[in-house]
């Protein structure tokens, strides 16, 4: 392991900046004292700051030596509505609100790196370290693109980073290709006739399509998709009916369809179409489906993923660099700067203890062992791609 001396001293720091983050979590594209609180300490390094992209983001950027060569460094920012029940000293003091998914020590990580670096001046162009709202379903990455992002800030490629408590810490996991994968999701509204539970002749029974559509819908990955080839149809929730008694005149199924292969994602919405139109007629039903594409799949650029595998072996070593991690079908608005320019977003191992909490769970808390090793390999990559004296 080999912590840059610079982020090693700020260590203390970085978590009192992560533990107040922690403490004091914000929503999507609400991130406003977080916000401000970000660009306050970039100011304070010297870094030039601009605010109010996407509404609640911040850009800092640090230039030296060649202003023609820039990259960009991208933490989220914003929290999720959960009630945290982690017991923890500088847990959420705002209530139903949590940073349950770590991105108050993505935020910390990239401010430490920009410390050190604003210390260092080992790198001779432009690093813009953004600061990106609304991660969480919302998509303020896209959102940042369609304001400007890149046009205001050009840079030759940009990267990416999640912490994975799946990974121990002391690793970092990339691969060229997919890593993670696209969020679609879907609503089905199907309408039957409503009756006396007792008499259901004299009805037609939702419930009866809703059964027959759950089974179907999985048979689309089963029966239609190549066994190489990868997707989940998942149903998360159904809604119908208010009593014992009474057939619904009405029910309603939602889910999220995730793919890495368009073709793959164009498929599985055109054969629920063609499932769902079937099953309604056979039971003589009125149903509607409404399909939205959410987030892209993450799709690392090889050349990038290159320069990300060097950066992290130069921290963590050779045996703590997972080169080829297999994908997983979670997803990341980061996607959206992937399509616009090209990049790299890596897994930073964050496992403590035999079972971590998962992302997302309301006892979840950014292990702060990895502050120092996600701060270094900010460093390290930059000063890697724009090295002085070049």
């Amino acid at each position: 392991m080999t912590i840059i001396p610079e982020v090693a001293a700020l260590v203390p720091q970085m978590k009192a900046w992560r533990h107040h983050l922690h403490a004091h979590p914000e929503t999507a594209f609400e991130e406003v004292a977080t916000g401000a609180f970000v660009a306050a300490e970039l100011r304070a390094l010297g870094l030039d700051v601009h605010t109010g992209l996407a509404k609640t983001g911040v850009v800092g950027v640090l230039s030296a030596g060649d202003r023609g060569a820039a990259i960009g460094l991208r933490a989220d920012l914003d929290a999720l509505h959960i009630h945290e029940k982690t017991g923890i000293a500088h847990a959420s003091r705002h209530e139903g609100r949590m940073h349950a998914c770590g991105h108050d020590g993505h935020a910390a990580m990239l401010l430490g790196a920009a410390a050190a670096l604003a210390q260092r001046r080992n790198c001779a162009g432009t690093v813009h370290f953004i600061f990106q709202p609304a991660e969480e379903n919302e998509g303020g990455g896209r959102v940042m693109v369609e304001e400007g992002l890149f046009d205001r800030f050009p840079m030759r490629a940009v990267y990416g980073m999640h912490n994975w408590p799946k990974l121990p810490a002391g690793s970092i996991a990339t691969r060229a290709g997919p890593l993670m994968g696209a969020f679609d999701i879907f609503e089905i509204v199907v309408t039957g006739q409503g009756a006396h539970a007792a008499m259901p002749y004299q009805g037609k029974d939702p419930m009866l399509f809703a059964a027959h559509a759950i089974q179907a819908l999985q048979t689309i990955v089963a029966r239609n998709l190549h066994p190489l080839d990868a997707g989940v149809v998942s149903v998360t929730q159904v809604h119908g009916g208010d009593t014992w008694n009474v057939i619904p005149e009405e029910v309603v199924l939602r889910g999220t369809v995730r793919t890495f292969d368009p073709a793959v994602q164009a498929l599985i919405e055109a054969r629920m179409r063609t499932l769902v139109a079937g099953i309604a007629a056979m039971f003589e039903m009125q149903a509607t489906l409404r399909y939205e594409r959410r987030y892209p799949a993450v799709v690392n650029s090889v050349d990038e993923t290159a320069h990300a595998l060097a950066a992290a072996a130069a921290v963590v070593g050779p045996a703590g660099v997972v080169a080829d991690p297999t994908p997983e079908m979670g997803s990341e608005d980061f996607a959206y700067m992937l399509q616009a320019k090209p990049g790299c977003y890596v897994w930073l191992g964050a496992g403590k203890g035999p079972e971590p909490p998962g992302l997302h769970s309301p006892y979840y808390d950014f292990n702060d062992e990895v502050l120092a090793i996600g701060a270094s390999y900010w460093v390290a990559l930059a000063e890697q791609q724009l090295p002085a004296g070049r």
